[in-house]
């Protein structure tokens, strides 16, 4: 393992798949694939780095929206990471876990990501966090439906209700907040991404396209925050 590091929680904003692949003139799929071979790469680094979860925004809600021929790509791009890209984090004992309104995703995928979940469920070393069909919006509206029917049955009063009870209905509940949120691709915005858990969280906008991602500058970002000084809107 190569020396630790104040993080311990990096969330990551993978954007610039589609604009590598035009830059290279290649098909738009091939991009999505370069991403994806990117994300087992800086995952296995964040893991060597003493970096204990990292969290990807892999497809959101709004993604839907896209050609429906390019979501199919990433759909069956998606099939064959489930059935072999994790397959390396698995063996390098890192915890996999996803995230979204899954109800959207075919039955096939929804299994082969249980099954993942399942596989790697003792895994210790890291977790990897992969929100697929999600919204930070979502999210939230679904934890005040599921406390709103606690709290109607009974089960849940109103004095119950704080901030750390509304995160355990949060689909990342467990799971720390994120020290570090990081975007590729030069975009400055957080597009409907952990807008609870990154309340307090430091930012980083790369203008490198995710599949060009790479590990050194993955130091030199953590290097950068190591110098920032968190407050927490306390001073």
């Amino acid at each position: 393992m190569e020396s630790g590091t104040s993080v311990n929680h990096i969330a990551f904003i993978m954007d610039g798949n589609r604009r590598w692949a035009k830059k290279n003139n290649l098909p738009i799929a091939m991009g999505h694939r370069k991403g994806a071979e990117t994300l087992t790469e800086i995952a296995k680094v964040a893991k060597n780095m003493g970096i204990k979860y990292m969290t990807v925004y892999a497809f959101s809600t709004e993604n839907w929206g896209r050609d429906i021929s390019e979501v199919n790509a990433l759909m069956d791009l998606l099939r064959h990471y489930l059935d072999s890209g994790f397959k390396e984090l698995q063996e390098n004992d890192v915890r996999i876990i996803f995230i979204g309104e899954k109800y959207m995703l075919a039955d096939d995928i929804r299994q082969k990501m249980s099954q993942i979940e399942k596989q790697t469920a003792d895994n210790k070393s890291a977790t990897l966090c992969v929100a697929l069909s999600y919204g930070s919006r979502q999210e939230i509206v679904q934890a005040v439906r599921k406390i709103a029917e606690e709290a109607k049955s009974g089960k849940l009063s109103l004095s119950d209700i704080n901030i750390e009870k509304f995160t355990e209905f949060l689909y990342t509940d467990g799971i720390p907040d994120p020290d570090l949120v990081i975007r590729t691709s030069g975009e400055k915005r957080i597009s409907n991404y952990l807008l609870w858990q990154t309340a307090y969280s430091e930012f980083y906008f790369s203008d490198t396209l995710w599949p060009d991602f790479s590990k050194e500058e993955l130091k030199s970002i953590i290097e950068d925050y190591s110098k920032r000084e968190r407050r927490y809107g306390k001073s």
